[in-house]
């Protein structure tokens, strides 16, 4: 069956980095339904989408995060990843990875089947 395992979460203070990664199990990492996407969902808030990924394609990210973040993947070890530099307290959330992707907009969750148990990344001033 698929599964996806976040790691790489964790606290920094306001200004340091952060990777992330998501190692992903039982899909074919190279198929076009199978592009990634990283969400985070803070306390009280909504899942947002962060940055999504084809598999040899184009990248998008959400406005706050553009400049500080990159997602990237490495097709051959099934893995995707999240840079993040110039962290600020307002990424505090837990981040979460997801494939098989539905179509339609990248940011919307009901659009992604299958989900990690996500990672916290707690940033403070």
């Amino acid at each position: 069956q698929v599964q996806l395992v976040e790691s790489g979460g964790g606290s920094v203070q306001a200004g340091g980095s952060l990777r992330l990664s998501c190692a992903a199990s039982g899909i074919d990492f190279t198929t076009y339904s199978n592009s990634m996407v990283w969400f985070r969902q803070a306390p009280g808030k909504e899942r947002e989408g962060v940055a999504f990924i084809v598999p040899h394609g184009p990248t998008r990210y959400t406005e706050s995060v553009k400049g500080r973040f990159t997602i990237s993947r490495d097709n051959a070890k099934n893995t995707l990843y999240l840079q993040m530099n110039s962290l600020k307290p307002e990424d505090t959330a837990m981040y979460y990875c997801a494939t098989r992707w539905g179509g339609g907009s990248w940011d919307d969750w009901s659009r992604w089947t299958y989900w990690g148990p996500g990672t916290q990344v707690t940033v403070s001033s």
